[in-house]
């Protein structure tokens, strides 16, 4: 019976928990990895022991590779396989878990900023790009030499946007090259001016220029892809861009290029009916998406303290990766949102899988905060890290007696009008969760306790006092599927 309806046990042990994706030729790992900058890293630090962080997809060549490391500078190199949370972060907790002095990560990364101090070099990737067909592209969607346009890529792509630049600066002349933030060399000096850093890149802007006035040229994807909503990276520009301005992509192997307007209106019209849902939610949970990027536990307060001051009530759940039989756990809650690093947040979900939906940490911000969206910013962002004191975006919560509060607001889903807020600060003796009863019973009076008073079943009942004392006996033996008294049959 138990061959017939389930596998034996060493078929579980053997089996492989997932394809390592196809393996780079021995001949081509120095150039695909870069090696050798990888080795020069090593030994300038003087480092032992070196964490080495490798994507699902690249995880067939991390034994390769630790290997010639190991062998080029005499350290010890150790493998980061299985990230607790997206694989584009830096793995700071693994790499002190394995001792080590220093990270390399390689593969797309989203560059957040470690939350602990810690050596990193990124190893991105260098894909191949016809030049010649993606400067015919770009001159086809930009008919007009004077259009200020931005040039932008896939990590895997950055190495080549100074070389179509080159092709296309005898003819455009307001033409600007992005390049990944990567972070500056140990004792190396800031250039003078600073560039502008967002989006994970670096914009070297003129003296009283904006990033608003420029289109965009994006360098990346395949047309192997049949939905172009897979790629984070290209929505987190997406939805960060100037809407008014042309903004147009180009497969790097075929110059194929596509107007990607229709997507990014989209994208935004998907981020206005999650900030209702979150407008309509008496419950929202707070999901920990990562440990490793900076400033996260300032992020968690600050929602924490914008959900209580908009009136509900909030849960922070650690799950590691959020998938739809771990949030199904919480049917009460009315909407998630993930803090997480940009490309973590906007990573695909599939449709209708999620039973409540997932919200980005700014859209819980423009649903929360009366004051948001300023004049003059942008009201879509993608890091946690602009909503918070020290950006540009940051936007204060307005004071409790603010006539932003009692503003009357309808909601755009169930068109009732949505009662005002009421303010409990943190230190209101009223805001406590327990009340007393009638029958000197302590009950906790929160939405969550009052979705568990109208279910049917609401777990267990102790029922004590309400049976008969009884001896222990010997149970059943065996497993579900056979117990011993079962027999052969």
């Amino acid at each position: 019976m138990e061959s017939t309806f389930s596998s034996p046990a060493e078929a579980a042990l053997q089996r492989e928990a997932g394809s390592a994706g196809l393996r780079t030729p021995l001949g081509d790992l120095d150039r695909v990895y870069e090696l050798e900058r990888v080795v020069g890293f090593v030994r300038d630090l003087g480092c032992q022991r070196v964490a080495l962080q490798f994507p699902d997809q690249l995880l067939g060549d991390a034994g390769a590779v630790a290997a010639r490391l190991e062998e080029a500078t005499g350290s010890k190199m150790f493998i980061l396989g299985d990230t607790a949370y997206g694989s584009c972060c830096v793995d700071v907790l693994g790499a002190e878990q394995a001792g080590a002095q220093a990270l390399v990560h390689f593969g797309p990364a989203c560059l957040s900023p470690p939350a602990r101090p810690l050596p990193v070099a990124f190893v991105l990737g260098q894909r191949s790009v016809a030049l010649e067909l993606c400067a015919k592209a770009f001159e086809a969607q930009n008919p007009d030499p004077t259009a200020p346009v931005v040039l932008l890529s896939e990590p895997s792509c950055a190495h080549a946007l100074e070389a179509l630049a080159t092709l296309l600066r005898p003819r455009y002349l307001d033409l600007l090259v992005s390049s990944p933030a990567l972070p500056l060399p140990a004792g190396s000096l800031n250039p003078n001016p600073e560039p502008l850093e967002r989006f994970g890149r670096r914009f070297p802007l003129a003296p009283g220029r904006c990033l608003e006035e420029y289109g965009a040229f994006y360098v990346g994807g395949s047309e192997a892809i049949s939905d172009p909503d897979l790629d984070p990276d290209l929505s987190r520009l997406l939805l960060g861009w100037a809407p008014g301005r042309p903004f147009s992509s180009c497969c790097p192997d075929t110059g194929r290029t596509q107007d990607e307007g229709v997507r990014a209106g989209r994208l935004r019209a998907r981020r206005r009916y999650l900030i209702e849902r979150a407008r309509d939610a008496r419950v929202v949970g707070l999901l920990a998406g990562t440990l490793g990027v900076a400033r996260h536990r300032e992020a968690l307060a600050h929602l924490r303290n914008l959900t209580q001051a908009a009136g509900k009530r909030s849960y922070v759940l650690a799950l590691g990766r959020p998938t739809p039989a771990k949030l199904a756990n919480f049917p009460e809650v009315d909407v998630f949102v993930l803090l997480a690093c940009p490309l973590g947040t906007l990573a695909p979900q599939p449709s209708g899988s999620f039973f409540r939906p997932v919200l980005a940490p700014c859209e819980l911000e423009a649903a929360c905060n009366p004051a948001w969206p300023p004049p003059g910013l942008a009201p879509h962002l993608t890091h946690y890290a602009d909503l918070l004191p020290g950006s540009p975006f940051h936007v204060p919560l307005p004071p409790p007696d603010s006539e932003l509060w009692d503003a009357p607001d309808v909601s755009l889903i169930t068109g009732d009008l949505r009662p005002p807020p009421a303010w409990k600060p943190s230190d209101d003796p009223g805001c406590s969760a327990l009340t007393p009863k009638l029958q000197l019973e302590l009950a906790e009076s929160s939405p969550a306790a009052s979705f568990l008073s109208s279910r049917s079943w609401k777990g267990l009942q102790p029922s004590l006092g309400q049976t008969p004392v009884t001896g222990a006996v010997s149970g059943r033996r065996g497993i579900a599927i056979a117990y011993e008294d079962e027999g052969n049959s």
